[in-house]
């Protein structure tokens, strides 16, 4: 089983979609769904518990759909992935190990680490991405 199901991969590509859109203006469901490639009523069910974590507000009328409810600047990765997949899971279920269980829980301490990063971090990659792109050619 994956650490991070398509859940928290979705969801994590919707919260970089809004924070790239104007922050501003709502942006809607259907356009989201179509930038990030998600399937729309999947994508309602993940902002609305984005929502509730109080990490997207929605706008009502015919101009509303979703903002950030805060900067990118302040919103971490590993909040989204924890409203979205509960938490972080190395394993499961606790050993009868105590031993294994210490290592899990430290190892699972690192992945937390790993991923408190905050969403406007991601622009790093973007940047990345485009010089792979300039040396690929």
């Amino acid at each position: 089983m994956p650490l991070i199901s398509t859940k928290g991969v979705y969801g994590l590509t919707a919260m970089y979609e809004l924070s790239k859109h104007q922050e501003d203006t709502p942006m809607q469901i259907k356009d989201i769904s179509a930038n990030a490639n998600i399937p729309q009523n999947y994508l309602e069910q993940l902002l609305s518990k984005l929502r509730r974590a109080e990490l997207v507000k929605s706008i009502r009328g015919a101009r509303g759909g979703y903002v950030l409810a805060r900067s990118a600047k302040e919103i971490k990765i590993v909040d989204i992935l924890i409203a979205l997949e509960d938490d972080i899971k190395i394993i499961d279920v606790k050993t009868d190990n105590p031993i294994l269980n210490i290592f899990f829980d430290e190892s699972k301490n690192s992945m937390k680490k790993i991923f408190d990063i905050s969403l406007d971090k991601l622009d790093e990659y973007q940047e990345k991405y485009n010089e792979f792109l300039h040396y690929s050619i």
